[in-house]
């Protein structure tokens, strides 16, 4: 059974989510630890012989100590590359936190220090018309990691969802400043100096941009000690 589970989400989409979290997962690694990555619902998946496969599904596959089958580490694949509950719609597939909350938590019965759960896009994204993606931790009871991406207006939306992740009872384990593009953001270390004395959580590290960087090397600016405690 998994030691350790943690919720990755973001303060918006494309701010870098998976590198971040497969970096998690070689940083845990690197520390010695059993490490399992996935990310319940995916849209924006490619047809393949094997089927739906999406590409940040994938990389957390391979960055975890276990092989896994793929629908495992991603059991709802959609191939719109919209909003999921849209792309679920229009693939005539009904999605619920409950299914989900089932699929992660049949992953925590699997033998490892560390399971990482990737949310999609932010922290309120719609699975349906009555639930958003905070209902799948919120069920699992499970800390969470901001992934901040540096750009302007991070402070707000980074506090914006620090608060709404407490607001619904859960804790934030600590959140990562991400460079998710190669642009250097105005006044970057006043953000990184207001976010750290304000979010209210420890910060596992600042990732640069580095052009096709591997995981194994981003792992190298995180230390993730902080998520094994306790």
């Amino acid at each position: 059974m998994a030691k350790k589970t943690v919720f990755v989400t973001g303060t918006d989409t494309e701010v870098g989510k998976t590198m971040v979290s497969a970096a998690i997962l070689e940083a845990a690694k690197t520390a010695g630890k059993r490490a399992l990555g996935m990310k319940p619902i995916a849209s924006g998946c490619e047809n393949t012989p094997e089927g739906l496969r999406n590409e940040d599904a994938l990389i957390l596959q391979q960055a975890a100590t276990e092989t896994l089958a793929y629908d495992l580490v991603n059991p709802i694949a959609l191939e719109p590359a919209i909003a999921p509950h849209v792309a679920a719609a229009q693939a005539g597939r009904t999605v619920s936190a409950g299914r989900l909350v089932g699929f992660c938590r049949g992953m925590q019965m699997r033998p490892a220090d560390l399971l990482l759960i990737e949310g999609a896009g932010g922290w309120r994204v719609p699975l349906n018309e009555r639930e958003t993606y905070s209902a799948v931790p919120r069920e699992l009871g499970v800390p969470v990691v901001l992934v901040v991406a540096l750009r302007l207006g991070c402070i707000n939306q980074a506090l914006l969802t620090a608060e709404a992740i407490r607001n619904d009872g859960l804790v934030l384990a600590g959140w990562v400043a991400n460079h998710a593009e190669p642009a250097v953001m105005s006044c970057e270390q006043e953000t990184l100096d207001y976010l750290m004395e304000h979010i209210g959580a420890p910060c596992l590290g600042v990732i640069p941009w580095i052009e096709g960087a591997e995981p194994e090397i981003l792992s190298g600016y995180l230390d993730v000690d902080v998520l094994f405690e306790n």
